[in-house]
């Protein structure tokens, strides 16, 4: 679909030289933009996409541990066993 807007020459100078300096046109920042302010994911295809990602991991054993997530000190990721603190 095409769509006509009217902009000043000066922004529309600026915005081209700031896709020009991204390595895209003036024409897929406004379609890029445009699609993250209507929310452009669709709902089903990431559903799928979620549940064909899901369970393809394997944690060798490491588990969560509350305390290693919220602390801001760097944690190994040895697995954790019953009964280490």
């Amino acid at each position: 679909m095409n769509l006509t807007l009217s902009v000043d020459e000066q922004l529309v100078h600026r915005a081209r030289k700031r896709a020009d300096a991204l390595g895209k046109s003036l024409n897929q920042l406004v379609r890029d933009y445009l699609q993250k302010l209507a929310g452009g994911d669709d709902p089903d295809q990431s559903i799928a996409e979620f549940r064909s990602l899901s369970g393809k991991g394997h944690s060798r054993g490491w588990r969560f541990n509350r305390d290693e997530i919220h602390s801001r000190e760097p944690h190994s990721r040895e697995p954790h066993r019953r009964g280490d603190a």
